[in-house]
């Protein structure tokens, strides 16, 4: 049922953002010259894949979690981007393809091998990674990754209709700021 919510969530959310998926390329063109950062995460049983996001970090940023990164490497737009959460939008095309799930494990890097390790031993990589989760709205970031795995574990425990949506909505209205960019 989740993957049928994933997929018609997905294409309305695609559809219906085409205005601001075009406005945002638009203004990362003129901002960076880059809109889009691809990157290779950990997906399902630990395959990787390749997640898309609008791009919010300066051309060259290093590829390390964002809690390591220099929030001088944050751009003006990638600021409000990330706030907004928009920069996620184009994650729906790898939810649509059945790389993630809109609710799930935050997708971390190959080079995360503590949380890699501390994932596997819960079976955190039985279920698709998503675009947002219950470790995100709660402002857990992977900077803790015992602490995260963990979370992820309890969300993947009692995950039901009634968490998706919620875990859903609280991230529409802004709650939680898991996965920022740690300020000096």
């Amino acid at each position: 049922m989740i993957r049928l919510l994933d997929i018609l969530f997905s294409l309305l959310g695609m559809i219906f953002g085409i205005p601001v998926f075009v406005v945002i390329v638009i203004l990362s063109l003129l901002d960076h010259g880059s809109p889009f950062f691809k990157q290779k995460r950990v997906g399902k049983n630990q395959q990787l894949f390749t997640l898309v996001k609008f791009r919010t970090m300066s051309l060259g940023t290093q590829s390390v979690g964002t809690h390591l990164v220099d929030p001088k490497s944050v751009t003006k737009l990638g600021a409000f981007l990330r706030k907004t959460k928009l920069d996620e939008l184009p994650q729906l095309l790898n939810v649509l393809v059945g790389q993630m799930s809109l609710v799930g494990p935050r997708p971390c890097l190959p080079n995360q091998s503590i949380l890699i390790n501390e994932r596997a031993k819960r079976g955190v990589f039985l279920l698709r990674p998503g675009i947002t989760g219950l470790a995100q709205v709660n402002g857990i970031d992977m900077s803790t990754p015992r602490k995260l795995s963990r979370y992820d574990h309890l969300m993947i425990k009692h995950m039901c209709l009634q968490l998706y949506f919620k875990l859903i909505v609280s991230t529409i209205l802004g709650k939680g700021s898991g996965d920022r960019v740690k300020s000096g």
